[in-house]
């Protein structure tokens, strides 16, 4: 019996100590930098100088490389993380925002938001395998976890557009609410999650019919509806909670991903925008504008529990083991 209590305390050490051990790098697009943030003492311990006006952040299947939309410098930027220096610039078409990185790991799906493209880059080669024509400023960005589709939001067009990526033709659209910002498939790739600045919703798409299944509308006590704008969104890898972070709202939303029942308002800081999980689930960091800090949530009491200043303007964020 004591040995049993033993391993299973080893083990939780061990968990404990691995969700510790995470690093968050989060863009600031005013300061032209990324702020580095150790989780164990959750605080800033390095500020990195990149590309002008960086926005959409993703990290490689195996966590090495750190690709940065240099929004400003027309630029793809990608850091290796072992020294955290700019080891090349991929040729990302003008005023890359967001980018969703292929399962093959090697195919870079790029809105380019004053041009109505979405470029293709091979990651390793740096070869511009196709420009595709879609709505009038492309935003969001998302591959489906089979890597069938590559899905763009178009904020004037009101679109989500479908790319088949075994073409890299677009093949659909479908009609959403104003502004959408963002999209996220879900685990399987069965459903996906559009948010709707404007439009103020979220709509949850079937992706065997490219139609909307759900839309979802949020009320927050002593908040006027045209503050709630729907921009990030995070899905909890067991599949049960969704989190929406609603803008200047300064408010995330959980909702049950099965219902879709509103459980939940957390206040954060100033102007949500962007979240991401640590590896364990743990915890969801969120990146708030106009506070120039990051809200960390603790996921299984769903209580903000911590507030890291960062640079000016912080927009996205991800965690590395």
């Amino acid at each position: 019996m004591r040995i049993a209590l033993l391993a299973a305390s080893i083990t939780l050490a061990m968990a404990s100590t691995a969700s510790l051990a995470a690093t968050a790098y989060v863009s600031n697009e005013k300061d032209d930098s990324i702020s580095v943030i150790d989780l164990a003492s959750q605080t800033v311990t390095e500020t990195l100088k990149v590309g002008m006006r960086p926005r959409g952040l993703l990290l490689s299947s195996d966590n090495k490389l750190l690709y940065i939309c240099a929004s400003d410098s027309d630029r793809v930027q990608v850091m290796d993380l072992a020294t955290r220096k700019i080891i090349k610039e991929l040729p990302s078409g003008a005023d890359p925002e967001q980018f969703a990185l292929h399962p093959n790991d090697r195919w870079l799906y790029i809105s380019n938001e004053d041009d109505a493209l979405v470029t293709v880059v091979d990651s390793q080669s740096d070869a511009v395998l196709a420009q595709i024509d879609v709505g009038v400023e492309p935003e969001g960005m998302a591959v489906s976890p089979d890597g069938k589709w590559a899905v763009n939001t178009s904020e004037t067009t009101n679109m989500l557009h479908w790319i088949d990526t075994a073409t890299q033709q677009l093949v659909d659209n479908t009609l959403v609410d104003q502004r959408p910002r963002h999209v996220e498939f879900d685990g399987d790739g069965k459903r996906l999650w559009a948010s709707a600045e404007i439009g103020g919703t979220v709509s949850v798409i079937n992706v065997a019919s490219r139609t909307i299944d759900k839309v979802l509308t949020f009320k927050i006590k002593g908040v006027h509806p045209d503050k709630v704008q729907p921009v990030g969104v995070k899905l909890s890898a067991d599949g049960k909670l969704a989190f929406i972070a609603l803008g200047p709202a300064n408010h995330v939303a959980v909702v049950d991903a099965q219902s879709y029942e509103i459980l939940d308002y957390l206040l954060v800081g100033r102007r949500v925008w962007h979240m991401a999980f640590t590896p364990d689930q743990k915890q969801l960091l969120t990146t708030n504008g106009v506070s120039s800090d990051v809200s960390v949530i603790d996921v299984d009491s769903l209580k903000v529990t911590k507030s890291i200043k960062v640079g000016r303007y912080p927009w996205g964020v991800v965690v590395t083991p």
